[in-house]
């Protein structure tokens, strides 16, 4: 006499289930936070390089045109640098010393040197946005670009 023995199958398994830790488990919660916001920001800056090829390509095909209050929203942060582009573009094509600018605004308590660090600033943002700069050197004095007269609608304009 054989005997059959036969197993009986239940959905149960004999193992535990293999526990799953999330990333931020792994690598600790602030590390994680930190990665995400990389990213993130990393997304955003591709955004904003997309809409700045945009822009310049609108800009080379002439359906757009800069006016003052976009420049002043890309390049001046604060009314001070508003006040530092009037002052230079008062001065017209030959350009203004940092320290008359600086004496022009007395109000604000400003060294000669802030009045440069502040207009290679705005420089460089605007650059950042539009590609355009504002402000150029000529000599020791600042002036406005071709750019920031056609913008501003400058007293004298060099070409």
């Amino acid at each position: 006499m054989t005997e059959h023995v036969t197993q009986e199958s239940s959905s149960e398994s004999v193992q535990k289930p293999k526990k799953e830790r999330s990333q931020s488990d792994k690598v600790g919660r602030h590390k994680y936070n930190q990665l995400l916001l990389k990213r993130t920001l990393a997304g955003i800056e591709e955004v904003r390089a997309t809409q700045r090829v945009i822009l310049n390509g609108l800009k080379g095909a002439g359906y757009f045109r800069f006016d003052v209050p976009l420049i002043q929203r890309y390049a001046c942060s604060d009314q001070v640098d508003v006040e530092i582009v009037e002052r230079v573009r008062e001065a017209g094509a030959q350009g203004v010393f940092p320290k008359d600018v600086a004496k022009g605004l007395q109000q604000y308590d400003l060294a000669y040197y802030d009045v440069s660090r502040r207009i290679v600033r705005m420089n460089k943002r605007l650059q950042l946005e539009t590609g355009e700069l504002l402000f150029e050197k000529r000599g020791h004095k600042w002036a406005l670009t071709s750019f920031g007269f056609d913008a501003w609608g400058g007293i004298e304009r060099v070409s």
